[in-house]
């Protein structure tokens, strides 16, 4: 059978990678899906990456989503005249970016995020670009703040800023986000991503919004809701944030500047771990390959990182500058899969899986258990699903069979959300009304794809009768050449 890679690569699109070329590099490299960032860009440049992402993967009849990372309530530095040198030891002052610079004789840093100042309290920490700079608030004041620099260094415009242990008085759904996401849902991006979320309520106001909107409440589906766990006071609600989101990102960069790094390698793994066995999506990024963004190799301890992510169980690891700023956007995609593919060779090794049990006890999940047992049981070649909207895709995929799985929609939509799912190879198939349309279809992919030879067994789940919209009820093995 012809070797595949089960875990997906998502891939941030920015101005190293929004040309058709390099979209065309990357998705053959093995880019499963697009990530754009509204942290950055206007909507006319994200709905020209957009169009430009559909045309290429057309072009490739390759199924690729399309991810909308939502700004959130980032705290940042505003627009510096010229870069700061900040000294240790010295006092600078921090201000309201629409205000007039308060009379301060010491440096003076504009912030793009005027509820910080609400929020913090003389004694809290505060901490610049991804924690490289280290402040201690001296005096807080309505709109500014002073504070001493415990750890000096460069600092440059739009820099991000943190406030460990501090819980922001703001709202984790702002107004540019509910605009940002309008214009996504209009353009048609498979998953929406909601940065800095605190509990399941942030979720939900995303939800809420999308309805608004016409979204599942007007007849049209709405995207997967991917929560990026970046906050520590989220793990207080993870249980009820995973009913009502679709999947997580496990963001370890912001999590490393919020809590203790030592405590991150040890989330990352129970946040998967915990994931897997509710059956939601999970995706591990953040500085997994951050040397390529200057070097064509990664070091080997990302390569390692990389492998771990692997071994805990995640559906997909992510690419954040390194494919959208850095030098070597296609190649590091190439080494991400190259990682991931070496991983996946000994993962029955040191490969992590959830209980089958925990996928619970609907008919769906029946269906996922016993597929998996016949796979294994009957050594098929394939596990082949037919699914409208990819639930039941996705139960057997968090099975983690040691075969393919194959998921057969006639919804497009349904094909590109299932470019995030571990093992899962879609593929768009005309609608089938009878079994005997459904197995034509199974045997023609699997030809044309060579991972199945004439005379080997796939197991099939479908729901019966076909043609129907309803939970799978069937399970049966098909010889390959037989229909």
């Amino acid at each position: 059978m012809k070797n595949h890679r089960k875990t997906k690569i998502v891939a941030t699109i920015g101005p190293a990678s929004q040309d058709e070329e390099t979209l065309r590099g990357l998705i053959s490299a093995g880019l499963n899906v697009a990530r754009l960032n509204f942290s950055h860009g206007t909507h006319e440049g994200h709905a020209a990456h957009i169009a430009a992402i559909r045309k290429v993967a057309a072009e490739l009849d390759v199924s690729v989503a399309i991810l909308q990372d939502l700004q959130g309530p980032k705290v940042r530095v505003g627009e510096l005249p010229h870069p700061l040198d900040l000294t240790p030891g010295e006092q600078v002052c921090l201000y309201a970016e629409d205000d007039a610079p308060p009379d301060f004789s010491g440096q003076k840093i504009p912030v793009a995020f005027e509820e910080l100042f609400a929020s913090v309290q003389t004694g809290d920490r505060l901490l610049l670009d991804d924690g490289r700079l280290r402040l201690t608030v001296q005096t807080a004041e309505a709109r500014h703040l002073t504070a001493h620099v415990d750890v000096g260094g460069p600092l440059t415009s739009y820099k991000g800023v943190n406030l460990p242990g501090v819980r922001m008085h703001i709202a984790g759904f702002t107004e540019k986000d509910e605009a940002d996401l309008k214009f996504g849902l209009a353009h048609g991006v498979d998953a929406v991503a909601i940065s800095f979320v605190r509990s399941a309520d942030d979720v939900l106001k995303v939800r809420t919004a999308m309805k608004k909107f016409g979204y599942n409440g007007g007849g049209r589906r709405a995207p997967l809701v991917i929560a990026k766990l970046e906050k520590p006071e989220v793990f207080d609600d993870l249980d009820r944030l995973l009913d009502v989101a679709d999947g997580v990102m496990v963001a370890r960069g912001d999590l490393g500047v919020e809590m203790p790094p030592e405590k991150v390698p040890v989330l990352q793994k129970k946040i998967i771990q915990t994931a897997n066995a509710r059956a939601k999506l999970v995706i591990t990024a953040t500085q997994m390959l951050e040397s390529m963004i200057s070097n064509p190799l990664p070091t080997r301890a990302e390569a390692s990182d990389v492998a771990n992510a692997v071994f805990d169980g995640t559906d997909a690891v992510m690419l954040s500058a390194e494919s959208a700023s850095g030098k070597y956007p296609i190649e590091a995609v190439t080494m991400m899969s190259r990682i991931v593919t070496e991983a996946e060779s000994h993962f029955l090794d040191w490969g992590q899986v959830s209980s089958l049990d925990s996928l619970g006890e609907s008919d769906a999940a029946s269906m996922a258990r016993a597929a998996y047992e016949v796979a294994f049981d009957r050594d098929v070649a394939a596990i082949a699903v037919f699914t409208m909207q990819g639930r039941t895709a996705q139960l057997i995929s968090k099975a983690h069979p040691n075969v393919p799985i194959l998921a057969f929609t006639p919804e497009a939509e349904t094909c590109r959300r299932l470019s995030f799912m571990w093992g899962v190879l879609p593929r768009l198939v005309p609608f089938a009304d009878t079994v005997e349309d459904m197995l034509r279809y199974v045997d023609a992919a699997l030809r044309q794809s060579n991972m199945v030879k004439t005379g080997q067994q796939v197991a099939l789940v479908c729901g019966f009768p076909v043609g129907a919209l309803r939970t799978p009820n069937m399970l049966l093995l098909h010889t390959v050449g037989s229909s």
